[in-house]
C-alpha cells in the first residue's frame, strides 16, 4: 500500500523536482525508505532518475532530482488516468517523460555514452534535458505544441557559450529519438 501511494506521489510530480522527505511525508515513509524504494523501482526498470546539471555557478540547482516512468502507460495506470491527448491537461509531462525515456532507450540500446541532467536556476529558468557527450554540451527542451516558441535561457547561453539547443516536437522527434 505505502509502495503504490509513493508510486502515485511520483505520477503526480513527473516533470517536477522531487524530494524523498516529501514524497515521505505524502506516503508516510522516511527519507531513507522513500530512496531504498526509489533505487528498487530503477532496478526494476519502472523509473529512473535524472539529476540537476551544475557546474557550480551560484544560481544553479545542485542536488536536485527528476524522476520519469519508463513508460507512460505505467504511469497513467498508477493515477488511473486513460483520457485521450486531446483532452489531457498533463499533456506536456507526458511528452517530456516520453521524450527522455525513449532517448535513455535509445543511447542504451546503442551502447552511446553520455551524461544526462536537466538544468534549473534559483529564478526558475530552467531546461528539460542537458546531454554531454564527446566533450560537447547538448541542451534541449521539449514541447508538445510545434508552433510553440522557446529561448535558450540568456545565463545558459553566458555561461555554457559553446553548447547547442534544440526544441523537440513530434514534428522533427525522430532525429532526437
Amino acid at each position: 500500500e505505502k509502495l503504490l501511494k509513493l508510486l502515485q506521489a511520483i505520477a503526480f510530480q513527473i516533470g517536477n523536482q522531487v524530494s524523498y522527505s516529501e514524497l515521505g511525508q505524502l506516503c508516510g515513509l522516511d527519507s531513507k525508505t522513500v530512496e531504498k524504494y526509489v533505487v528498487l523501482l530503477e532496478q526494476c526498470y519502472v523509473i529512473f532518475r535524472l539529476g540537476s546539471f551544475s557546474r557550480n555557478l551560484r544560481n544553479e540547482l545542485k542536488n536536485s532530482k527528476k524522476i520519469y516512468f519508463y513508460d507512460n502507460g505505467i504511469r497513467n495506470a498508477i493515477i488511473a488516468d486513460f483520457s485521450l491527448t486531446e483532452s489531457r491537461s498533463d499533456i506536456g509531462v507526458l511528452w517530456e517523460n516520453h521524450i527522455i525515456s525513449e532517448r535513455q532507450k535509445k543511447l542504451e540500446y546503442d551502447n552511446m555514452w553520455r551524461n544526462s541532467w536537466f538544468w534549473r536556476t534559483t529564478d526558475q529558468k530552467e531546461i528539460d534535458y542537458i546531454e554531454e557527450g564527446d566533450g560537447q554540451i547538448h541542451a534541449f527542451e521539449f514541447k508538445w505544441n510545434p508552433s510553440a516558441k522557446y529561448k535558450m535561457p540568456k545565463k545558459f547561453l553566458e555561461n555554457y557559450s559553446r553548447s547547442t539547443f534544440s526544441v523537440v516536437t513530434p514534428d522533427n522527434m525522430e532525429e532526437f529519438c
